[in-house]
C-alpha cells in the first residue's frame, strides 16, 4: 500500500494568529514594542531548545513544519506536537502581561 503525505503544515487558530500579530505587527508604540521585547524574552528563556529553534524557524524564517522536520532530522508530527506545547507554553507567560 502507498504512504501518503496526507499532514498539513498550516497552523491555526487563536494561539497562531495572536502570535502572528504580535510579530508582524508595524506599530512602533511603546506598548507594542515592550510585547514584542516581552514575547522574545519568553521565547528566549522559557522554551526548550528545541520549541525555540522551532518557534523561530516558523514565525521568524517562515519555514513549513516539513521543511522545520527535515531539518531537525523530525517528524512533521513531533514539530506540531512541540509548536502546540511552545505556543501554550508562551501564552500561558504572556497572560499575565497582555
Amino acid at each position: 500500500m502507498p504512504k501518503h503525505e496526507s499532514y498539513s503544515d498550516i497552523f491555526t487558530g487563536k494561539l497562531d494568529s495572536r502570535l502572528r500579530a504580535i510579530i508582524g505587527d508595524t506599530d512602533e508604540s511603546e506598548s507594542r514594542q515592550k510585547m514584542k521585547k516581552i514575547l522574545l524574552n519568553v521565547i528566549k528563556n522559557e522554551l526548550t531548545p528545541r520549541q525555540k529553534e522551532i518557534i523561530m524557524l516558523y514565525y521568524f524564517k517562515n519555514f513549513d513544519s516539513i521543511e522545520i522536520g527535515k531539518q531537525l532530522g523530525i517528524t512533521p508530527q513531533a514539530v506540531s506536537a512541540a509548536m502546540s506545547r511552545a505556543k501554550m507554553r508562551i501564552f500561558r507567560i504572556m497572560k499575565y502581561y497582555i
